[in-house]
C-alpha cells in the first residue's frame, strides 16, 4: 500500500462518516464519459470540500485503457469504466484499492446487494457502482408498430429485408454477444467456437444492402429521429432522456430488450494506481455515495441508480420502462463476462476478421 497515503487518510477522517473541507488548492482530476455528470453535483462538491474538479473525457473503455497505460494512471484521480472492463485494469496494475485491506469505504452499505461483490470485483476492493442500465434495440414504431422482441429485427433478412439499420460501434464483445444470442448460443457466450459463429454472422450482416454501418448509441437515436436508419442499438437511458426532452422528435422511437438476451451494464468509479490526489479521490467517491447525490446523478442521466437508499428519491420516469425494465425483460439481461488473456486475444483477432472480410 506504499504511496497511497492510508495513514494520512485515516488521520483526516476521509474513510469515516464526516466529509470535511480539504486544504485550499486541492484538485481532483475526473476522467469520465462525456455528458455523464451533472454540473450541479460538481459545483456542490467543490463548494462543500474546497476541491477544484478538472474534468476530461473519453469515448470508449479501450481509449480509457490506452491513456491509463500510457501514463494516465498518474494524471487522473477518478475514472468511470464499465464494470466488465475492470479485470483488465486490475490485472494491468492500473487501479488501486479504494480502502486499506480489511476496511471498507464509508457509504458502501447503501449499495444494492447485487452490486456489492460483483464478478468483475469479487471482493469489492476496487470499485463502487456509478449507474446501471440496459442495451437494447431501438426502432421506428411507424414501420414496426408491434415487432417481436428479437435480435432478428437486425440479423434476419426475412424479418427486415430492406429497412436501413445499424449495429453498435466500438464493442466487440457486446456485438458478438448479440450475434450469439440470435444464434442460440446465449448473450454471455465466451470462447472460440461461439465467437467464430458470431463473427460469421457479423460478416454476413455487414454485406447486406440495408446495413448502414456501426454507429454510436447516441448517434443511433439521432439517425432514427431523422430517418437515416429505422432500427439500431442504443442504451435505455439515452432514449428516455431524449424523449423527455423532445417527445415530438423522439416519440416515434420504440425500445425493447431482445428475448434471446442482452446486456445489463454497470459503470463504476475507481481510482488509478498512481492518482496524484488520492485523498480527494476518496472524498469524491464517498460524496457520490450519498443517497441524495446518487439520486441526482440518476435523474440527470436517466439511468438507474445502484444505490438502494437513493431509489425512493429518483424521478417517476426512472421507475418504469425503458429505464427500469419489467420483470420479464430483466430475466433476459446478463452482465458481460470478463474476458482476459488468451480469450481476449481470440476476441480481438476474430473481431478484426469480422470487420475486414
Amino acid at each position: 500500500m506504499q504511496g497511497y497515503g492510508w495513514k494520512g487518510l485515516l488521520g483526516m477522517g476521509l474513510l469515516g462518516v464526516a466529509l470535511p473541507a480539504m486544504a485550499a488548492g486541492q484538485q481532483l482530476n475526473l476522467f469520465n464519459w462525456s455528458d455523464y455528470m451533472d454540473p450541479a453535483i460538481i459545483a456542490d462538491f467543490e463548494q462543500e470540500t474546497g476541491i477544484d474538479v478538472v474534468q476530461n473525457y473519453y469515448n470508449s473503455n479501450a481509449e480509457l485503457f490506452a491513456k491509463l497505460n500510457a501514463g494516465g494512471d498518474s494524471q487522473y484521480d477518478v475514472i468511470v469504466p464499465s464494470g466488465y472492463f475492470m479485470p483488465r485494469l486490475i490485472q494491468a496494475g492500473l487501479v488501486q484499492p479504494l480502502a486499506p485491506e480489511g476496511q471498507s469505504l464509508a457509504g458502501r452499505e447503501a449499495i444494492l446487494e447485487e452490486f456489492r461483490k460483483p464478478a468483475y470485483d469479487p471482493e469489492g476492493r476496487y470499485t463502487v457502482p456509478y449507474l446501471w442500465g440496459t442495451t437494447g434495440i431501438v426502432y421506428n414504431t411507424e414501420i414496426w408498430p408491434d415487432p417481436e422482441p428479437s435480435w432478428s429485427l437486425l440479423y434476419d433478412p426475412e424479418v427486415n429485408p430492406d429497412q436501413p439499420f445499424a449495429l453498435l460501434k466500438g464493442d466487440a464483445q457486446f456485438t458478438f454477444g448479440t450475434a450469439c444470442a440470435y444464434l442460440g448460443e446465449g448473450f454471455d457466450c465466451v470462447g472460440q467456437d461461439p465467437w467464430k459463429k458470431a463473427a460469421r454472422q457479423v460478416i454476413e450482416t455487414r454485406h447486406r444492402d440495408n446495413f448502414v454501418g456501426f454507429v454510436d448509441a447516441t448517434a443511433t437515436i439521432e439517425q432514427l429521429a431523422r430517418g437515416v436508419i429505422q432500427a439500431g442499438i442504443a442504451y435505455n437511458g439515452d432514449l428516455a432522456s431524449k424523449q423527455a426532452e423532445n417527445p415530438d422528435v423522439y416519440g416515434k422511437i420504440g425500445f425493447f430488450i431482445p428475448r434471446e438476451g442482452s446486456q445489463s451494464w454497470v459503470d463504476v468509479m475507481a481510482i488509478p494506481a498512481r492518482a496524484p490526489h488520492p485523498e480527494a479521490a476518496r472524498a469524491f467517491v464517498r460524496y457520490m455515495l450519498k443517497p441524495a447525490v446518487a439520486a441526482r446523478l440518476a435523474n440527470y442521466n436517466y439511468y438507474t441508480t445502484p444505490n438502494a437508499a437513493a431509489l425512493e428519491q429518483v424521478d417517476d420516469v426512472l421507475r418504469r420502462p425503458p429505464v427500469m425494465p419489467d420483470a420479464e425483460a430483466r430475466q433476459a439481461l446478463h452482465f458481460a463476462p470478463s474476458v482476459q488473456g488468451k480469450q481476449l486475444q481470440w476476441l480481438q483477432q476474430l473481431w478484426s476478421e469480422a470487420l475486414s472480410r
